[in-house]
């Protein structure tokens, strides 16, 4: 069982720049795939960035690569994204995502645990 509590969303103008937290519960997490998803209004839920595993690959996607980071601290049971120059087409309920480690980490279906997500409106 694993619980992930997502916090860090607001209100932020074009441009500018948040950092998401997720932290999660379980002693596994250093081995888990940890994702993030956002999902807008009248749109499906769409992946935005993953680590395999701590000290594992990262990906993004190409909508945010270059803009936004993600990371984590074990220690902390924690993972991050740190989201740079925002843009209005950000906005979207984040959803912090786990799992272990397999095939489809771009997909919801490649993950079991999810927050309840957090809010990031970007206004232009």
């Amino acid at each position: 069982q694993v619980q992930l509590v997502e916090s860090g969303g607001g209100l932020v103008q074009a441009g500018g720049s948040l950092r998401l937290s997720c932290l999660a519960s379980g002693r596994a997490f250093s081995s888990y795939t940890m994702g993030w998803f956002r999902q807008a209004p009248g749109k499906e839920r769409e992946f935005v960035a993953v680590n395999r595993w701590s000290g594992g690959s990262t990906y993004y996607a190409d909508s945010v690569k270059g803009r936004f980071t993600i990371s984590r601290d074990d220690n902390k049971n924690t993972v991050y994204l740190r989201m740079n120059n925002l843009r209005p087409e950000d906005t979207a309920v984040y959803y912090c995502a786990a799992g272990p480690p397999a095939r489809g980490y771009m997909s919801t279906h490649g993950y079991e645990y999810w927050g309840q997500g957090t809010p990031v409106t970007v206004s232009s």
